[in-house]
């Protein structure tokens, strides 16, 4: 439970993840490194160097010391100022502070500026702009007087470059690191997305690459999805033959019971009708949704084709709305189905089937929507379940159903990556039946 507060703010995607991964350490060694590197030995060679120029600089002081005019004392100091290679004149006012702007990245100035003025108590200010010179002002007693001298005298030069040197190779290995990191998770992305097709009904081409392991990952679904489909290739054969061998004694069954007087073939009539009835419910569930394949399909138009058959059946459906447009990769064939046994139910445990249909970026949602008495949420779950029966109380209108007509239409949703929810129609009041497809 402690580590589930973290988890809300790592990235989800795998390449996010590993970029993570990559980053997070080289940032983190950055930041060591560099403060380590300003703390341990910028700051201490600073301090030394700044503490040899004050040095120097308060010995031109002494030397001063006792001139009457500012021409004596620039005399007196001119043979100290050669040797330590410095300027010195007076000036009248201390340079403006905005005309001499730091470097953004002069990082060690405000530490060499801090130095200076803990060791000289007359200095009033310091110039230390862009070029390679530094400009003291201090206050003696013959007026301001400004000292110049080498920048490289009062702190390492350029001490930014290694920080900028570690930033630069960071950035280039990082880079590297990411195109070889890219190459070994493309194999893992590829794998994804063809699982994913295949849980939605269609086949993508897919070889096998990447490290050992993907690759054995990759031949282990090729296997499994080479198994998947040949059971359902012979599923599909197996079913063909179950219906013409079924349905031809059947036919036989019809035809001798029109021979019969009427009274006498009625019961067994209505037997072989139940008969056929529950073979054609059981063979569309064996079906599912292996009947076809995907295509790219407007939801729109098959809907209202799917809703213009069912007014001609004399059922009372209609389209009520419509939120979004574009094409699905559908069967269209197992849609239809899947659409049909929802309005069959609606209209069988209620008066009226109203169809909505409703398409984001990323889902598809087909509802319809009843005003029969609904599910209660206890048995809804029981409900999708094949060959379940609920309280015959629910039926209303006509006949008992097989028990097959939510398992299938959840069959199709799973079929195509998708789920069938069941709910209470705020509308109608009965059961709303949402069906939600990934696009």
């Amino acid at each position: 439970m402690s580590s589930q507060w973290l988890k809300r703010y790592m990235p989800r995607s795998l390449y996010a993840r590993a970029a993570l991964i990559l980053v997070l350490p080289v940032v983190v060694l950055l930041l060591v490194v560099g403060i380590a590197f300003l703390q341990k030995h910028l700051e201490d060679v600073t301090a030394q160097m700044t503490k040899s120029a004050t040095r120097e600089v308060l010995l031109l002081l002494e030397t001063m010391d006792g001139a009457e005019t500012q021409q004596q004392a620039l005399a007196a100091i001119r043979l100290d100022v050669a040797a330590l290679d410095m300027k010195a004149r007076f000036v009248d006012t201390a340079q403006d502070p905005a005309t001499e702007r730091r470097r953004w990245y002069d990082f060690i100035a405000p530490q060499v500026e801090s130095n200076l003025r803990a060791e000289l108590p007359d200095l009033v200010s310091v110039a230390l702009p862009s070029g390679d010179e530094a400009r003291l002002y201090l206050e003696t007693d013959l007026g301001l007087l400004q000292v110049t001298l080498d920048r490289r005298r009062l702190s390492p030069a350029a001490p930014h470059q290694l920080i900028v040197t570690m930033v630069f190779f960071a950035v280039v290995m990082t880079s590297i690191s990411f195109l070889y990191m890219r190459n070994q998770l493309r194999p893992i992305t590829r794998l994804a997305d063809a699982a994913q097709a295949f849980g939605r009904g269609r086949v993508v081409p897919y070889s096998p690459g990447g490290a050992i392991e993907v690759r054995a990952a990759g031949s282990a679904f090729l296997e499994m999805r080479a198994r998947i489909e040949r059971q359902m290739e012979q599923r599909t054969m197996m079913l063909s033959g179950v219906s013409h061998d079924l349905r031809t004694p059947l036919t036989r069954l019809k035809l001798g019971l029109s021979m019969l007087p009427e009274d006498d073939a009625a019961p067994l009539q209505q037997d072989v009708d139940e008969m056929q009835l529950l073979l054609d419910a059981f063979l569309d569930f064996s079906r599912g949704a292996a009947e076809g394949s995907p295509e790219a399909v407007k939801p729109e138009v098959l809907l209202r084709q799917i809703i213009d058959d069912a007014q001609r059946a004399g059922h009372q459906a209609e389209l009520v709305s419509v939120e979004g447009e574009g094409t699905a990769m559908l069967r269209p064939t197992a849609i239809r189905r899947a659409v049909e046994n929802l309005i069959g139910n609606a209209v069988r445990y209620g008066n009226r089937a109203e169809i909505s249909m409703s398409m984001s970026a990323k889902t598809l949602r087909i509802r319809v929507e009843d005003d029969g008495p609904g599910i209660p949420p206890e048995q809804r779950t029981e409900a999708v379940k094949p060959f379940s029966r609920l309280d015959p109380a629910r039926n209303q209108n006509q006949g008992s159903g097989v028990g097959l007509g939510l398992a299938i239409v959840a069959d199709i949703a799973r079929a195509h990556g998708g789920v069938l929810r069941l709910g209470k129609s705020e509308r109608l009041g009965g059961l709303c039946a949402d069906i939600i497809i990934g696009r």
